[in-house]
């Protein structure tokens, strides 16, 4: 039996809008404990976001962009006889905020020849508007759970 999900530990909210979601954030984008540097990162994108957007608050933005990106199902290795099977499974919802998080970031990171602030800000736009790499990672994994239906029954 799987033993019960511990109690998390959750972090105080941001300083500057007061999302606990968005600190959370802050904290998947900090490289090597520099926090004071992720917080810039991260309050630079959504300054960028406003100015570009104007009209919309840029903590909506932030959290369309991770209600899009996060998967509903995804598929878990599962060792039955001698054979692995893709199964597919809902995901939790910590789980989907960490997924969401950590596709964003990827996707920012891998793009080119532009600070990160504006690389993370054009990447939340996206999300928030349904595109870019991130939401394709998104759709990726629901095609792999769907081609994989026909294990369903052997979840557990």
């Amino acid at each position: 039996m799987r033993r019960p999900v511990k109690k998390r530990n959750i972090p105080t909210p941001d300083i500057k809008f007061g999302s606990e979601r968005l600190e959370k954030f802050i904290n998947y984008v900090m490289l090597d404990g520099k926090k004071d540097t992720s917080r810039k990162i991260v309050y630079g994108a959504l300054d960028f976001i406003e100015a570009k957007t104007g009209n919309k608050e840029p903590i909506e933005v932030f959290e369309e962009a991770i209600r899009n990106v996060g998967p509903a199902i995804e598929v878990r290795s599962r060792r039955v006889g001698g054979s692995n099977y893709q199964v597919p499974r809902e995901v939790r919802p910590e789980r989907k905020q960490a997924l969401a998080f950590r596709w964003i970031i990827d996707a920012a990171r891998g793009r080119k020849g532009k600070p990160m602030h504006e690389k993370l800000a054009e990447e939340l736009m996206q999300a928030a508007n349904n595109e870019g790499p991130a939401i394709k990672k998104r759709d990726d994994t629901r095609k792999m759970a769907e081609s994989n239906k026909a294990f369903a029954h052997l979840a557990w």
